[in-house]
């Protein structure tokens, strides 16, 4: 009887570990988009729904706190820590709980430990479908802001993007891909033909067409992005452009387009325009003094700008002093082996590491095929990558993984990944 209490007593202890970390990381998991939200306004104002990480972890520890309390565990009997703290964006929360127990009329201390995470789903990590279906247009999508596009569209879009931003503009892309399932429930919504197209007739099913905003930058496209190879569609929307170079929309020619295909207009230069992921803006988190060194490697290896911001976030906050305990340098933390690899001479030297990270990524993604196995290659190795054709069960290339994704949802590139709460030891 007395072994039979002494292991349910066991068991509670154990509970409220695995309880105490689990509420911990779910408060992580919905505090984090407050603690990736710019901590300013654009008018310089303070922003209210940002969290700073002390507070960030406050919560969550407070959390942890109320959870053991709740299956009779006093404060004082609980330690609540975070495996991953030197992260910018923690998602890991360990609980070790100590309690005495009566065993047999005498005394015994017990101590149960758990730790628990956020991270996206697989589905989430999955991300977007990488073929086109359902409409005129069957092959490979390319996402900028959210919305499926064909590759040459997206290269050109990320000219256009980034010549608006050295105009004061920034574009927002409200409509790319939709399928013929997608236009019927729109039109059954707005049947008026005169605003949308019956089904099958929308070019937006060819991935050739843009839905453009905000309606502060109609002046700017209307002068500018025919230079990019666009054309405006309709004389009655200031928003619609369409790709009006290479193939034709719907057609056999256009369906064949390769990842990497670059449009060219009548005032766009050759090569990679970032084709592989993001858009051709740079989030908000962005320092100044990074963003035109981002924009020129983006460009020259043909890598999202956006991706290659929110991984430099993920790795050394823009601290290009950085070393990590591992060994890894810089504001990429490349390790030796690796900047030698890619001819990074100083790894301290921000300008060039950022240049040999855009080199590595345009490699991992067209080795890999997606944005999320090149950012955990990045992170694990390609062969830990390879040996599953998955992001692996690894703790910290999953946090790594979900931090960049998280972020990238956060400045309106990917829709924003789900996440789920677990215990991981």
């Amino acid at each position: 009887m007395a072994i039979a209490g002494a292991i349910t007593g066991k068991g509670r202890v154990q509970r409220a570990a695995d309880l105490a970390a689990v509420s911990a990381a779910r408060s992580m998991r919905d505090d984090l988009p407050r603690l990736l939200a710019p901590p300013t306004l654009p008018n310089g104002l303070p922003n209210p729904i940002h969290l700073e990480k002390a507070a960030y972890l406050m919560r969550a520890r407070a959390a942890a706190l109320q959870a053991a309390r709740a299956n009779g565990v006093a404060a004082g009997r609980v330690r609540i820590s975070f495996p991953d703290l030197a992260s910018f964006a923690p998602l890991r929360a360990k609980a070790a709980v100590i309690a005495d127990l009566d065993v047999g009329g005498g005394r015994g201390t017990v101590e149960a430990s758990a730790v628990a995470e956020a991270s996206a789903l697989a589905a989430a990590i999955g991300g977007m479908p990488a073929m086109a279906s359902g409409g005129g247009y069957s092959g490979r999508l390319i996402y900028r802001q959210g919305e499926g596009m064909r590759p040459d569209v997206a290269a050109a879009f990320d000219r256009m993007a980034t010549a608006a931003v050295d105009a004061g503009i920034e574009l927002l892309l409200s409509s790319g891909f939709r399928s013929d399932a997608e236009q019927a429930a729109l039109f059954a919504a707005h049947p008026d033909p005169r605003w949308v197209a019956p089904p099958g007739q929308s070019l937006h099913r060819c991935a050739t067409e843009l839905d453009l905003g905000p309606a502060s930058a109609y002046g700017w496209l209307a002068a500018n992005a025919s230079h990019f190879g666009f054309v405006q569609r309709y004389s009655w929307e200031a928003w619609h452009y369409g790709l009006g170079i290479g193939p034709a929309p719907c057609s056999a020619a256009g369906n064949a387009v390769r990842v990497g295909a670059t449009a060219i207009g009548k005032g766009a230069a050759g090569g990679g325009d970032g084709a592989l992921a993001g858009s051709g803006g740079l989030p908000s988190f962005v320092p100044p003094r990074f963003r035109a060194p981002l924009f020129r490697s983006a460009a020259h290896w043909n890598v999202s700008a956006a991706l290659l911001a929110a991984q430099v976030m993920a790795e050394s906050n823009f601290n290009p002093n950085a070393i990590s305990p591992a060994g890894a340098q810089g504001i990429a933390q490349f390790i030796p082996s690796t900047a030698a690899a890619y001819g990074l001479d100083d790894p301290f030297d921000p300008v060039a590491a950022i240049d040999a990270q855009a080199h590595l990524m345009s490699d991992l993604l067209r080795q890999l095929g997606s944005a999320q196995l090149a950012l955990a290659a990045y992170n694990a190795g390609p062969g830990a990558v390879e040996s599953c054709d998955c992001v692996p069960s690894i703790p910290e290339t999953t946090a790594y993984v979900s931090r960049i994704l998280a972020l990238l949802g956060g400045a309106g590139v990917l829709v924003a990944p789900s996440f789920e709460v677990r215990l991981v030891g």
